[in-house]
């Protein structure tokens, strides 16, 4: 009669546990402005991983504006390199505006990531892309579409506002901008505006990285100096 191995058993279940928590994932958060903070969104996104026994092997983080051109979405692209070398089977991300607020741009991302079987999971809606069979979600296309018209709709909104209250504030006669005499030192205005320097160092003209970053021209402009007197003073 064959014993019972109560070491071997357990090694057995443990190796077992092992396994079922090797499902791969990334992580990817995307903020605006480096004023944003990206901790809440890993963090929450770390603890849905956890609760899955999800093995988090890249956190992917970028700080760029959502209605960034694809080439300059670095965060995405690594996301795609992972997928595409068979390293993830699922990314993780807190909405759908952390991917872009470009239809374009959000369904090509979805579809790749689809492409090499990998789901996209996200957190405002506890959804995925992929059904556990590896086929498509049907509901998590409809929604996509909706929240990606939303968060694109949320951008032109927000800017109507601005002009609007812009207009309404020259109307009363209200003074805007800086108070005279206030002036921020290029050292600080280069550290608050890091995407923009980083965009401008690898060679975006200040129009385009305007349109990137979602500024004016002359405040790009204002950065870049701010960027070249910062370098100069640092090499003397």
């Amino acid at each position: 009669m064959k014993t019972f191995d109560k070491n071997r058993y357990f090694a057995h279940r443990i190796l077992m546990k092992d396994e079922a928590k090797q499902t791969p994932v990334a992580i990817l958060v995307r903020v605006s402005s480096h004023r944003q903070e990206s901790d809440r969104q890993v963090a929450e996104l770390q603890a849905y991983a956890d609760s899955k026994d999800y093995d988090v092997i890249a956190v992917l983080t970028e700080t760029i504006s959502g209605k960034a051109d694809e080439d300059q979405r670095h965060g995405l692209q690594e996301a795609i390199d992972l997928a595409k070398q068979g390293k993830i089977s699922k990314v993780l991300v807190h909405e759908v505006s952390r991917i872009a607020r470009r239809n374009s741009i959000a369904h090509k991302f979805i579809e790749t990531l689809e492409e090499h079987k990998v789901s996209l999971y996200w957190h405002s809606q506890r959804i995925e892309t992929l059904l556990p069979n590896g086929k498509r979600n049907p509901a998590a296309s409809i929604m996509i579409a909706v929240m990606a018209e939303i968060a694109r709709n949320e951008v032109e909104v927000l800017r109507e506002r601005i002009l609007s209250g812009l207009e309404e504030a020259k109307r009363k006669g209200v003074k805007l901008g800086r108070r005279p005499g206030t002036k921020i030192p290029p050292q600080d205005l280069v550290k608050k505006h890091g995407d923009v320097v980083r965009l401008l160092r690898d060679g975006q003209s200040i129009r385009h990285t305007a349109k990137i970053a979602g500024h004016s021209v002359s405040t790009i402009q204002r950065i870049k100096d701010a960027w070249k007197k910062s370098e100069l003073a640092t090499a003397a």
